[in-house]
């Protein structure tokens, strides 16, 4: 890696196959190499690092984790594959962990650099940018749910998603259907209405007369 210019590897990357030379030239003036040892983190779930990671060599796993240590793996990366992208698009922690699987190098661009090679924030292509960067956080939290949660927590996690704020309160206003719960959750609709009733029971839901549902404080403890 180090007998090879930053404009040499950056041409050797496919996410910037694409660049002008003097988009490339750019790049390669804002980059730095890195090199992650077998197990070190190269980004942390919950946190920020302002800057996007593309692998060189080596190969790193994309993991979620519950609060007992047990962990999924939501991707593999290896050489030439890329991440970071989606905090430094919405400007939100990031929303997994990578780990190095074997002693990997990188190139980081920092958040300065990356954000002159994308639109004007105000554009159609940025906003669509940041929708799917939603929907990928998204799908990453449904794949992390159905891997490390039992039905209730699933359940509960899906309620808590649905409900919005109203005058310090967790809310889903209209009727929440069973079926579409169900299938939102990977489980049967029967055991979906069994685990409503249940939370209702123990005071985590409260059902209102119009059909809007309540979500107790508590709730969260079981997602």
């Amino acid at each position: 890696m180090a007998m090879l210019s930053n404009l040499d590897l950056i041409r050797r990357v496919p996410l910037f196959s694409m660049l002008t030379q003097a988009q490339a030239e750019a790049i390669a003036e804002g980059v730095v190499k890195r090199r992650y040892r077998r197990g070190e983190l190269i980004v942390e779930r919950g946190r920020k690092t302002n800057a996007l990671f593309i692998l060189l060599t080596g190969r790193a796993r994309v993991v979620a984790s519950d609060e007992r240590g047990r962990e999924v793996i939501l991707a593999v990366l290896e050489a030439g594959d890329y991440l970071g992208e989606m905090s430094l698009i919405d400007n939100e922690p990031h929303s997994a962990t990578v780990r190095a699987e074997v002693q990997t190098d990188v190139l980081v661009l920092g958040r300065a650099e990356f954000a002159r090679c994308l639109p004007e924030n105000s554009s159609l292509s940025y906003a669509i940018l940041r929708g799917l960067v939603q929907r990928l956080r998204n799908a990453d939290r449904q794949i992390e749910s159905l891997a490390l949660l039992d039905v209730y927590g699933r359940v509960a996690r899906a309620l808590l998603d649905m409900a919005d704020e109203d005058a310090g309160e967790k809310v889903i206003r209209g009727k929440v259907s069973r079926q579409d719960l169900a299938k939102h959750v990977g489980a049967s609709r029967e055991m979906v209405s069994r685990v409503m009733k249940d939370l209702e029971e123990r005071g985590l839901i409260e059902t209102q007369d119009s059909g809007s549902v309540v979500l107790k404080d508590r709730l969260a403890a079981t997602a």
